[in-house]
């Protein structure tokens, strides 16, 4: 009876690890499957984050040169102010671009042309055109790079426009080069049309829109010939990069059939333009008289909802949308790490982040249209909205306060 009952305890005792382990493997499973859904969590909250970090990053790397204050000029936000702003009247400037003249072309809600942006831990320098011309005295300031850049130099031209009179100022434009002269300082304000820096078939100031972009990133001499001798240089390149890949010519365009054909992927084909670049500027930079700057990318508000009907700026904090990109942007910083070990320094001017809150700034379907407009796209003005450039007066000219403010500070060139 004794063995018989033991046998029973051991049945018995058999039939309790069998659901035991059953219950485990489950339980395992259960697991597993917790873990991956907090992995995916942990990955999308990344993903969104990424942008914040690298714009976070870059605002506390590029204000060095500009910090014996303890300001970071990058760190900021938004302030209505209506009595201050804007600098100057949209009417009132000279050289004004009808790309970027909104009001004129039809924007009722001016309010994009009051926000003053107000760093946390000090205030802008307000910006004065006389002080700045002083400082241009027998100088060129010349920016370099895409439709970005002329923004931006059609901003500083409307800054201090109303500075000069009528007769002492002039415009030149040949070719690629555009020139603003104040006579009375002897001073010109440049932009020249280099959107890739490297040569590209997209070189043409009129005719650059090609279904296959190409670029020789080893050949930049045919645009810094221009340039050489400049005492301020401002450059930017971002907006024609914008795609998965690049194709690359070895050879020239003149004879592009002898020449060697590759393509390239993005952000590899960027950085080699950029290095190239980099190089050129090591070998003929003056570094006793030329100050280098390089402008971030400028965030477009193209995806989604766009930028069509929006009349306010983003209020949070950190905001960064999907219209840059971090990869490109780490490329820049890199670049410009590497030339500062060898002894040359090229500022960054961190715009972006600052520039992502202002989802209302850019002309919208507000500016002149070369295209012919179909009915099918004014059903739906979301189709043919630009969300790229920026309405004037408005953000660029907070982009040429803190370049006028690094100019003022650093402003090593000798007189």
């Amino acid at each position: 009876m004794a063995k018989r009952g033991e046998n029973t305890v051991k049945k018995h005792q058999v039939m309790q690890v069998l659901p035991a382990g059953a219950w485990g493997i489950k339980s395992s499973f259960r697991s597993l499957v917790a873990l991956l859904f907090a992995f995916l969590v942990v990955a999308a909250i990344y993903l969104r984050q990424s942008n914040e970090q690298v714009l976070q990053h870059a605002n506390g790397r590029t204000h060095d040169a500009i910090s014996s204050g303890g300001c970071n000029l990058f760190s900021g936000k938004w302030v209505y102010d209506n009595k201050s702003y804007p600098l100057y009247k949209e009417r009132e400037c000279t050289f004004m671009s009808d790309q970027l003249a909104c009001e004129k072309f039809g924007r009722k809600d001016l309010n994009y042309q009051f926000w003053r942006w107000q760093p946390h831990q000090c205030d802008l320098p307000r910006f004065n055109a006389t002080a700045l011309l002083e400082r241009l005295r027998n100088k060129r300031l010349v920016f370099v790079g895409d439709s970005l850049n002329r923004n931006q130099w059609i901003s500083i031209i409307c800054l201090v426009d109303s500075a000069i009179p009528p007769a002492f100022k002039s415009m030149h434009n040949n070719g690629s080069i555009n020139v603003f002269k104040a006579k009375e300082y002897n001073a010109t304000i440049e932009f020249y049309w280099s959107p890739l820096l490297v040569e590209s078939n997209s070189d043409d100031p009129v005719n650059h829109r090609v279904p296959d972009r190409i670029v020789r990133v080893e050949a930049i001499e045919k645009h810094a010939r221009h340039w050489t001798d400049a005492d301020i240089l401002i450059f930017n390149t971002y907006l024609w990069w914008r795609r998965r890949q690049m194709k690359v010519l070895w050879g020239s365009f003149e004879s592009p059939e002898d020449g060697i054909y590759k393509t390239v992927k993005l952000p590899r084909v960027y950085e080699m333009a950029l290095q190239t670049w980099a190089r050129w500027l090591e070998v003929h930079v003056n570094r006793n008289k030329t100050l280098l700057f390089f402008m971030s990318m400028s965030p477009t508000h193209e995806s989604g909802e766009n930028c069509y009907g929006e009349t306010e700026p983003v209020m949070k904090e950190g905001y960064a949308g999907d219209g840059v990109s971090p990869r490109m942007m780490r490329a820049v910083e890199s670049v410009l790490g590497e030339l500062k070990t060898r002894g040359l320094n090229v500022q960054m001017i961190n715009i972006t982040q600052l520039s992502d809150y202002r989802k209302e700034g850019h002309p919208s379907i507000y500016r002149k249209h070369w295209e012919t407009i179909t009915q099918q796209q004014l059903s739906n003005p979301k189709t043919f909205s630009d969300c790229i450039h920026w309405c004037l007066p408005g953000v660029p000219d907070l982009w040429n306060q803190i370049l006028y403010a690094y100019i003022l500070q650093l402003n090593p060139i000798t007189e």
